[in-house]
């Protein structure tokens, strides 16, 4: 199983293009089934009866999020070896999950949004920057993924339009708001600045990324995340913000301005329209919000009614 795991793993990375996070995930809940395999060493020996165990172990130590992305890792390990007619059947078909209860998106209101986006203050070091970053992770609503592997070459000032590499490699273009691009504007000379600072030294610079840190290099995801939780909490916000918050937000307020579901899958970059559909329960607990509070026949005017 070692080999096809391999296989399976570069298959993922250069066929698929997925990251290396996603593909060392994947690595490690396959190797964590191999361990609980007694004598079969081939894929082939491997029946329906060992997964089954394998899920059931699984349980009480693992959330059934966890435990559903880990079938799901051994799902297409095997659909990729009978494509590759190393199988002759697939021993994970017919296993049902774990039933996910649906999650509630995380997302901030119009107000929360604007008192984040003003929180960088002089005070701060990199104050443009992380100005520039918040506008635009509301702005494009990309993954926090998206916006630290963008380019400079990336964003098109002119036609206000940035060109995302989201997940698989799959490229999208996504319209810019103006704010969003003052503020980058405003950022470029602080960016500019750092770069001939760092090569006047002799150091090396990530001069290609849209984004630096304080050493010239790409900002990484978790710095990204740090940042933004710190602006949620000056911006005195109750609740953990993460820049998928922000993203949240965009999609949401999207649907509540009456952008319709397509336009909006096609923006996230999601690959399945029922992935955007999760928002749609939001924008109609809007709708019933607005209703109740405007309709003479709502609850709110019912209330008030003699």
């Amino acid at each position: 199983m070692q080999e096809s795991i391999i296989l399976f793993c570069s298959w993922l990375q250069n066929e698929k293009g997925y990251s290396d996070h996603t593909v060392s995930g994947y690595r490690h809940d396959l190797l964590e089934f191999t361990e609980t395999l007694k004598d079969q060493s081939r894929p082939e020996q491997i029946g329906s009866s060992d997964i089954r165990t394998f899920v059931i172990g699984l349980h009480g130590r693992n959330g059934p999020a966890t435990v559903a992305r880990k079938l799901s890792a051994l799902r297409s390990y095997f659909r990729f070896l009978l494509r590759e007619n190393r199988l002759d059947q697939d021993p994970s078909a017919g296993i049902i999950g774990p039933k996910l209860a649906r999650t509630i998106p995380n997302f901030l209101t119009v107000d929360q949004v604007f008192q984040m986006l003003e929180a960088p203050a002089p005070q701060d070091t990199f104050e443009n920057r992380d100005r520039a970053i918040l506008e635009l992770l509301y702005s494009t609503g990309i993954r926090v993924a998206e916006l630290v592997s963008a380019d400079l070459d990336d964003l098109d000032l002119a036609s206000e339009m940035l060109r995302v590499v989201g997940k698989g490699n799959k490229q999208r273009l996504v319209p810019v708001g103006r704010p969003a691009l003052e503020a980058i504007r405003q950022y470029k000379p602080e960016r500019t600045k750092l770069i001939l600072g760092r090569l006047e030294r002799g150091r090396k610079v990530a001069d290609k990324a849209l984004f630096l840190n304080n050493r010239g290099g790409r900002l990484t995801t978790r710095s990204v995340e740090r940042f933004v939780a710190k602006y949620g909490h000056r911006a005195g916000l109750q609740q953990p913000v993460t820049p998928h918050a922000l993203r949240h937000s965009y999609a949401t307020h999207l649907l509540e301005m009456g952008a319709d579901l397509r336009s909006v899958q096609e923006l996230l970059g999601h690959a399945s329209l029922s992935t955007t559909q999760k928002y749609t329960h939001l924008t109609i607990d809007h709708i019933t919000k607005v209703y109740d509070e405007s309709h003479p026949l709502g609850d709110s005017r019912k209330k008030n009614r003699p």
